[in-house]
């Protein structure tokens, strides 16, 4: 299909139908729509959590080897008193 967009088939409980039917409407949107936003709403939270738990492993791996380094150097360099 165009610009990207793929038909799928889903099953979702009736009660989460009738509230993306009443945004559509009241959004003057497609129920398509509805969906597609709410999914890429998702999908963008999922993603900075993955961001966050990956700069989080990086920092503590930043951390550990700066603190090497330290310990490295304080024991290569002489006293700067």
């Amino acid at each position: 299909m165009a610009n990207g967009v793929e038909k799928v088939t889903i099953s979702v409980p009736k009660n989460l139908i009738e509230i993306t039917d009443r945004i559509a409407q009241e959004k003057k949107i497609s129920r398509s729509k509805v969906v597609s936003v709410c999914l890429e709403e998702f999908a963008q939270k999922w993603l900075r959590a993955e961001m966050e738990e990956g700069y989080k492993a990086l920092a503590k791996e930043n951390l550990q080897f700066a603190e090497d380094l330290i310990h490295a150097a304080n024991e290569i360099l002489p006293d700067w008193e």
